[in-house]
């Protein structure tokens, strides 16, 4: 039985490390073997739990371990050579070497090496379940983004590595006096590329490897997380469940009804976002959810009425496909006939009414200008056809 892992992401704050630590707990005491780890660098995972944890498996209690990932660790392993001759050749240059030593890293990438860790974990057979505390969205949608850059390194660069080499050497050393990377530096850099492919193929694997997001009811959080699902869609990565953190109860008092009262006008515009994907909620506790005990009272408040490591939503929700010119969006609409079914635009939002009730959804900065210029309704999902305003089928 293929391992189930269980990602969880959002924008920093929201609480994600609490919910992922509480999520593992809860599927440990159902009996199954799980490990919690974290690629967030925060490094709050142990802070959540109440026990030191490190880059090894840390034992919590019966069937649940921990694990901090060392970023700098899997760096060094994945990237050092790469590293090592992108300072030398920097500090070449004149830049002082913590300068050079910073910028021989792109943005990101340490968050994404982290993850490869997941990939052998997986592979171990070790455990039945992986819950993982991923890093804010921002860097987490950075992964989703890689593996064009990797292919096209594979298959363009990767086979003519010497050729191209033995051509510009001389020429960079004579005109630009510097010097190429060895073969072994892009050796390095063909292993880690084809690492992370393998590692985006498990982000994939809709069966088994779901996101959750994890949002509190603020307009700003909110947002974010709508833009993270729809990017979630465009890469092919299934979210099978939105969890909306730290709820004000209905007797908060005169104090906080005001804001209450907010949160559930958010909490309904959250519903309609995401539909038909399942929204868990956790009320604000009266104290900080830290330690075991404080984790179970959210585990059992998220996971009330559904098994927590279940794929809670199996069916297509929203998926979003682009090409050179056009981009085609399918929303599943289930049992909706055509007359009930109205489309149209309002800002960078694409507005579907489905039998009186509303689904939004915010378009990616790329394709946010586009015009929807066709839909078909067929076995309850809406295929909608975007196109840029200058193209000749726009209106």
């Amino acid at each position: 039985m293929a391992t189930r892992i269980v990602l969880y992401t959002g924008k920093g704050g929201v609480g994600k490390t609490s919910v992922a630590a509480a999520t593992a707990r809860r599927i440990a005491a159902g009996g199954d073997r799980v490990l919690v780890l974290s690629t967030d660098p925060a490094h709050s995972l142990g802070d959540v739990l109440g026990v030191p944890v490190g880059p090894e498996p840390t034992g919590l209690g019966p069937g649940l371990d921990a694990l901090q990932v060392d970023a700098r660790a899997e760096l060094t392993r994945h990237w050092g050579a790469v590293r090592a001759w992108a300072s030398r050749t920097l500090v070449a240059r004149g830049v002082d070497r913590i300068s050079a030593e910073e910028l021989s890293v792109p943005p990101g990438l340490e968050e994404l090496l982290s993850l490869l860790r997941l990939v052998a974990l997986r592979d171990s057979g070790e455990y039945d379940v992986l819950v993982v505390d991923c890093a804010p969205t921002a860097e987490t949608l950075r992964l989703l983004a890689f593996p064009d850059v990797a292919r096209w390194w594979l298959g363009r660069i990767a086979p003519r590595q010497d050729e191209l080499l033995g051509a510009v050497r001389p020429l960079a050393r004579a005109l630009l006096d510097v010097s190429l990377p060895d073969t072994g530096v892009l050796e390095e850099v063909g292993r880690t590329m084809e690492s992370l492919l393998a590692m985006h193929e498990l982000f994939v694997d809709r069966e088994s490897v779901t996101m959750r997001l994890v949002t509190t009811a603020d307009r700003v959080v909110v947002e974010e997380t709508r833009r993270t699902f729809t990017a979630l869609g465009l890469h092919g990565v299934a979210t099978d469940a939105v969890v909306v953190n730290r709820l004000f109860p209905a007797d908060v008092g005169p104090y906080f009804a005001a804001w209450r009262r907010r949160q559930q006008d958010a909490l309904a515009g959250i519903e309609e976002a995401f539909a038909p994907v399942p929204i868990l909620q956790a009320p604000y506790f009266d104290r900080e959810v830290v330690g075991p005990e404080a984790l179970d009272r959210l585990g059992e408040a998220l996971f009330q009425d559904v098994r927590a490591q279940d794929v809670l939503h199996t069916g297509l929700a929203r998926e979003l496909e682009m090409t050179e010119d056009e981009a085609r969006l399918r929303i599943a609409v289930p049992l909706t006939a055509r007359e009930d079914v109205a489309l149209r635009r309002a800002g960078d939002e694409l507005v579907v009414e489905v039998a009186g009730r509303r689904r939004t959804v915010l378009l990616p900065p790329a394709i946010a200008h586009y015009r929807p210029t066709g839909a078909v309704l067929r076995d309850g999902v809406l295929d909608v056809t975007l196109r840029p305003p200058e193209h000749p089928d726009a209106p």
